[in-house]
């Protein structure tokens, strides 16, 4: 076993070892292995990064938009051409199946793609004649410097597709704060946005503790951030950073439901089911864990599931055949044994046991297998609470009406979807669901970069989305000027309207 490589942090456009003496552990889940430390940043080295982006930050801002995304047009070329190194090493830190691993770094290109657009995506409007004779033009420019904080559970989509592209392609520079628990593909990939030709400063990448991240929400030079994790620590994060004065947009955690109507073909729906429950061994906030089902079908469906995550293919990341994966820690494996454990306890019938899950010659990983619930009832919190884990649970309802009255009744919205063939139920359905994210047949209704990722309730907090025209809008403030230009007769006037101009004349 070789010894694990000691990372460090990345300020000034390079890599640097960290003066800390603590460390974290980075496992590989497919065998338990220390392949990696990280360190917890120091206070002086945070301080020290919000102060490369800060002074980075005037000459990024007056370099031309179309120079910008000169960057983001080589960037977008070295990550093609690294992808199987990417996706290697999203597998090795996370553990997910090799094609999971390879979408997450295609998502994350994604908006890359979509940030090489900015100079049609940061232009203003104008108007002549506003009122007589004045002009008034709107313009879209940066803010400053940004605080990126970010879960494990995809290392490459939400730093480099979520956060990074649409910030400094609008003008903006970045302090990320990586996963401590699966860095190495952020630290990977701003070395390749270097080799790019992004100048130094411009975005710094460093791991720490909720401690020194906590310097984020009341720094001075820091302008907004941009989170993705828990619930609870989403919440400080905006009261806190928004008494401050800062801009947010805080991606928290889900339970997110579907619907399935008596008319929906069970075979198709079971297979979409299964697809987006275990997939990514169920650590994504739109995972589908919880499955509300007309009675007059359940019991087939309920079947029809079982039978198929029977079927799926567990095993090593770096296995192309493997179809589930490992969970991304030790911690986190007893996290969701925990959960089935109180599903059993609240009286929730368990149809597929997926503890003794295990992997021939990778006995030390963190396995479970596909487990599932039925006749969760809205008292039994496995129902209801982020269990983050290859779990489903079945709800039964008579009807439509009880269906979407169960699932609104859940506390958070970030996605929901329903599976029927009848076109009225299908636009109640998108009409009445509290979800951001509304799949009809889509049993992952992730929309592309160019939409928002739009959830709600307690699933986001904050007023502006990561994405599409809300990500734009978040990393830019509007500045309005207003021109007018005076004629020979108006040079010799002693008084001016009190609104001058502000109002339009006829």
């Amino acid at each position: 076993m070789s010894e694990p490589a000691t990372l460090g942090y990345f300020v000034n456009g390079k890599s640097e070892l960290s003066t800390t003496e603590k460390y974290y552990d980075i496992t590989d889940p497919n065998t338990g292995e220390v392949i990696a430390k990280s360190p917890c940043c120091t206070v002086d080295e945070v301080n020290r990064a919000v102060e490369s982006a800060q002074n980075a930050f005037p000459a990024w801002r007056d370099t031309p938009v179309m120079a910008r995304v000169q960057v983001m047009y080589r960037f977008k070329r070295i990550l093609e051409e690294n992808i199987d190194a990417l996706t290697m090493s999203v597998c090795r830190e996370n553990g997910k199946v090799w094609g999971e691993a390879r979408g997450d770094v295609r998502k994350a290109l994604e908006v890359v793609e979509l940030a090489c657009g900015a100079p049609s995506l940061m232009m203003g409007n104008s108007l002549m004649d506003t009122s007589r004779n004045y002009d008034t033009v709107m313009y879209r420019e940066s803010l400053g410097v940004f605080a990126g904080l970010v879960p494990w559970n995809f290392p490459a989509m939400i730093p480099f597709g979520w956060m990074v592209p649409l910030c400094i392609a609008t003008g903006n520079t970045m302090v990320l704060k990586a996963s401590s628990t699966t860095p190495m593909t952020a630290l990977m990939i701003v070395e390749m946005l270097h080799e790019a030709g992004l100048p130094e400063g411009v975005v710094n990448v460093m791991t720490c503790s909720r401690h020194e991240a906590e310097l984020f929400l009341k720094h001075p030079d820091v302008k907004g951030i941009t989170f993705v994790g828990s619930t609870s620590v989403g919440k400080h994060i905006y009261s806190t950073a928004a008494a401050h004065g800062k801009r947010l947009q805080t991606l928290c955690e889900a339970k997110n439901h579907c619907l399935v109507l008596e008319d929906a073909p069970i075979e198709r729906t079971a297979a979409g089911i299964v697809n987006a429950t275990y997939g990514c061994a169920g650590e994504r906030c739109m995972a589908l864990p919880v499955v509300v089902v007309q009675e007059s079908i359940a019991d087939k469906l309920v079947a029809a599931i079982k039978r198929m995550a029977e079927q799926r293919v567990i095993g090593p990341s770096y296995d192309k055949t493997s179809e589930l994966g490992p969970v991304v820690t030790a911690e986190h494996k007893k996290f969701v044994l925990d959960w089935i454990e109180k599903g059993i306890a609240e009286g929730a019938t368990l149809v597929l046991d997926g503890r003794s899950a295990s992997v021939d010659g990778y006995d030390d990983g963190y396995w479970i297998g596909p487990t599932i619930f039925d006749h969760v009832t809205p008292e039994m919190s496995v129902g209801d609470e982020e269990i983050f884990g290859p779990v489903t649970c079945i709800k039964r309802v008579k009807d439509f009406e009880e269906g979407i009255r169960l699932m609104n009744a859940n506390r958070f919205a970030n996605g929901s979807a329903i599976y029927t063939q009848n076109g009225y139920f299908s636009r109640e359905f998108a009409r009445r669901t509290d979800a951001g994210m509304v799949g009809i047949n889509v049993g992952i209704p992730v929309p592309v970069g160019l939409f928002p990722f739009s959830g709600h309730k307690n699933s986001f907090f904050g007023d502006l989305h990561v994405m599409g025209s809300d990500g734009v809008r978040f990393y830019t403030e509007t500045k309005c000027v207003t021109t007018h230009w005076f004629d020979e007769e108006e040079m010799k006037q002693k008084k001016v309207d009190t609104w001058d101009g502000t109002i339009g004349k006829i």
